[in-house]
């Protein structure tokens, strides 16, 4: 159950970048996350590891030749951190919040950790052709 009110999400500080949809742009969205997480003098290790995860999909999974993908940060006055990762390949959506890998699947389980580190992660399409998966972190950071 979600008891907060849009206003306890209202961002007070927000980072956007857009990082070219390769691997060094993932691994520069990580970096990123660090630096701005660390001037904002707030806790980086979760927020790191989702966007590792988040970054490394966008690259491999919503990849589209010649685009970017996009790093958002947004810190609410709640002390709630809000990561989103878009990208334009809005027709592969991962799999819902929750959802088991199946045994077979050669990938997935990476979502696992983001919602093994995140407070609640979800998937927002549009508009059209992006998409983009957000994590939502608590006061610890």
């Amino acid at each position: 159950m979600n008891t907060q009110t849009p206003q306890s999400l209202t961002p007070v500080r927000q980072f956007t970048a857009l990082m070219p949809s390769s691997p060094r742009g993932a691994h520069l969205a990580r970096r990123a996350v660090v630096r701005q997480l660390t001037a904002w003098e707030r806790p980086y290790e979760r927020a790191e590891h989702v966007v590792a995860e988040l970054a490394s999909n966008a690259v491999r999974h919503g990849h589209v030749p010649g685009r970017n993908f996009r790093l958002t940060l947004r810190l609410a006055a709640s002390g709630v951190l809000r990561v989103e990762v878009s990208d334009t390949c809005a027709e592969r959506l991962p799999r819902a919040p929750g959802a088991p890998a199946e045994p077979d699947d050669e990938s997935g389980r990476g979502l696992a950790l983001v919602a093994a580190f995140a407070d609640r992660w979800g998937t927002e399409v549009g508009p059209e052709p992006r998409k983009t998966v957000w994590a939502e972190l608590g006061c610890g950071g």
